[in-house]
């Protein structure tokens, strides 16, 4: 079964440098996992790489928000992901950002090339530009009325309700989002990639095979409407590279995105020593070269993105893998219904390889769109890696540790069986290659199945005790043994931890060639627990800690408004901006008192809350739950002063009633003060 080993480079979409990681993230980057240590597995040379995409003016404005400078906030960023997809076991070999020398390096050579080859052009625009925070404004930062269905409230691109797309220009009533200011138009020169002088190449690279059929076939329609020029440009105040030969001028955040690809590969060989980036990316290079990504992105990467390439010189990918999104329970995620599951809130509560089994268990090369249904992961899992894989080991393990001292027997006393688990190799290796991973796990757990009854009609647990049947009782659980290790080499790819746990009870590494030949004789270590059934309250716990992730977000945003100063040495420019003027009427409406804690205790099952006692005046102290467990110790708290509103309506929580709500500054987590009035202040005093 010797191959020749290919040389393989895999990237995933790039995160934006803004938000957590949600489950819907974790589809992608779990698919990419699974394939790529398929190939590992098969002695390939491959090489898996990712970036946070760190550019554009949402991270520029978040930043400005928290108080913080755009580097600092994408740092953070970077470990919190990091974290989250290293606790999905995504076996990264670099994971860089599109805000480093590499990717500085590259967007400006590719760039230079594009110019000199004559597919950059430039031109006077009109945009909508805000007059107070003296910036252009992109698309989705002006909100106003749609011109087609005058639906309120909608972004400068397209509409929510009617799904109009249009210019921001043709917006009824235009709005800036960041300063609430009416944009004027203004002309400023902009810089466009010529895309249409691409379009004979596109269309041969995109019907080559290069993408999924249905794929090939939506871009189709890009082709019938006409390919336009790509503007590449942005204007000043703008978080990203500037354009080599144009002072404030900055590339577009698509333009350097899928360079960070590039970027995070450099980085990679340049800490290895032994990597020689040129021969996987020169045209005419011999290594394969793969991106999976989501369909709301497939423009970017199939049509702009091998246009850059091939226009700059470097060759284009082999293949673009795209699929579709995550619902849960039929629907789209929803943080009200708690839906809406971050990877850091999962990883709270759940064993991170029951999501990697199911999304493998529903994953194919397709575009589908995946349900995550709640009560079906439950049952799926348990059923399969439970019921089915594990308790193979866990019925016959004991058998071999209490009788034979751990030892296998030294023959295989069912060698048919063994080479039917064998015929199924290539049908499971093929399935892992197409990315058919559904289809791979089908065939493992029809093999599952024939194992167990096996055991069940030789029922060894009867053999053990009748006299004189040791023999065929070492024999019986020994292929159960070696069936189970046939298995779990086959699900390695999805179950990476499992089949670690599994080869400390083996004693052997699982690998594809080895199973050629039974462990014969072999010593087993003990037998310990290897997997745990999913606890249904687990699941009920997560969806509730994602519903109290959004009440802390917004209890964060409130208390951050109420009290927002400028940190020490920051620039103004970086201060969050003011909120729109209101009337003295409507600050009258708020009735913030002040309020000592009375008391302060953490809350069984919520991470991120505190319950507090607030003392304001009258016979009761109130209630409220407050987001800021991470940042204080309870018995700190006691006797502070502190101002809370009070006439909040109460909110019902699953921890019983928040009667309020106090007021905190700072951008979250660890980061975030509670306002403390001095003291003097009484508890019951109004705030004025």
């Amino acid at each position: 079964m010797a191959h020749a080993a290919r040389k393989i480079l895999v990237t995933c979409a790039l995160p934006y440098a803004n938000g957590s990681i949600h489950l819907g993230h974790m589809l992608e980057h779990i698919q990419a996992d699974i394939w790529v240590r398929y190939q590992r597995l098969r002695g390939n040379q491959i090489h898996f790489i990712c970036a946070d995409d760190a550019h554009g003016t949402p991270i520029m404005l978040k930043a400005q928000q928290l108080g913080i400078t755009p580097e600092q906030m994408i740092e953070a960023v970077s470990q919190e992901h990091q974290a989250d997809f290293a606790g999905f076991g995504i076996s990264f070999d670099n994971y860089h950002s599109t805000h480093s020398d590499e990717n500085r390096e590259f967007a400006n050579l590719i760039y230079t090339r594009l110019r000199d080859g004559g597919y950059i052009k430039s031109r006077s625009i009109s945009q909508l530009f805000d007059p107070e925070k003296s910036m252009f404004l992109p698309d989705r930062f002006v909100k106003g009325t749609c011109p087609k269905c005058k639906a309120p409230d909608q972004y400068g691109d397209n509409c929510d309700v009617c799904g109009a797309t249009y210019s921001p220009t043709e917006l009824i009533d235009p709005r800036s989002a960041v300063s609430g200011a009416t944009p004027v138009m203004k002309e400023t020169e902009h810089y466009f990639f010529d895309l249409p002088q691409f379009e004979g190449m596109l269309k041969s690279w995109i019907t080559s095979g290069a993408l999924q059929e249905e794929m090939a076939n939506k871009l189709g329609e890009w082709f019938e409407a006409g390919l336009q020029q790509w503007d590449i440009t942005r204007d000043a105040p703008y978080f990203g590279f500037e354009i080599p030969d144009a002072p404030g001028k900055y590339f577009y955040v698509w333009l350097d995105a899928p360079i960070g690809y590039m970027g995070s590969f450099k980085n990679l060989c340049n800490q290895r020593g032994d990597l020689d980036f040129d021969s996987y990316w020169r045209q005419g290079s011999d290594a394969e070269l793969y991106h999976f990504i989501g369909k709301d992105i497939l423009y970017f990467h199939s049509l702009f993105w091998p246009a850059m390439l091939e226009g700059a010189g470097f060759r284009k990918p082999s293949n673009v893998f795209v699929h579709g999104y995550v619902t849960v329970n039929g629907a789209k995620m929803s943080k009200s219904k708690g839906t809406f599951i971050k990877a850091g809130t999962y990883l709270q509560h759940l064993d991170p390889e029951y999501l990697r089994y199911y999304y493998a268990a529903k994953l194919n090369s397709r575009i589908d769109d995946l349900d995550l249904n709640l009560d079906d992961f439950v049952a799926r899992v348990n059923a399969d890696v439970v019921n089915k894989l594990v308790n193979l080991a866990s019925r016959t393990a004991g058998f071999i540790t209490k009788r034979f001292d751990g030892r296998l027997a030294a023959q295989n006393a069912e060698p048919a069986l063994y080479a039917d688990f064998l015929a199924a190799r290539e049908r499971i290796a093929e399935a892992y290659e197409a990315r058919e991973f559904s289809r791979a796990i089908r065939e493992i757990m029809a093999l599952a199945d024939v194992a167990n009854r096996y055991v069940d009609d030789k029922a060894p647990w009867v053999m053990a005790k009748e006299e004189g049947r040791e023999a065929e009782l070492q024999a019986v659980c020994s292929v159960c043994i070696n069936l189970f290790r046939v298995l779990m080499t086959y699900l390695k790819p999805v179950l990476p931890q499992l089949a670690e746990r599994s080869e400390a009870f083996l004693g052997e590494t699982l690998s594809w060639e080895a199973i050629d030949t039974p462990l014969l004789a072999h010593t087993l270590a003990p037998f310990k627990a290897l997997f745990s059934r999913i606890d249904p309250k687990k699941i009920e716990e997560m969806v509730n800690a994602s519903k109290e992730d959004l009440v802390a977000e917004a209890s964060k945003s409130q208390g951050a408004k109420a009290q927002h100063q400028s940190a020490p040495g920051k620039d103004q420019a970086d201060i969050e901006p003011i909120a729109d003027e209101i009337a003295y009427d409507d600050f009258a409406k708020l009735d913030l008192r002040i309020a000592r804690i009375v008391s302060a205790e953490l809350v069984d099952g919520a991470d991120k809350l505190l319950k507090l006692q607030l003392d304001i005046g009258g016979e009761q102290p109130r209630q409220v739950f407050a987001g800021i467990r991470a940042a204080y110790e309870p018995e700190t708290l006691v006797g502070k002063l502190t101002v809370m509103v009070a006439n909040l309506a109460p909110r019902m929580m699953r921890f019983g009633l928040s009667e309020g709500m106090v007021l905190a500054a700072g951008p979250g987590g660890k980061d975030l003060w509670i306002l403390e009035p001095h003291e003097g202040a009484q508890p019951g005093m109004r705030v004025k």
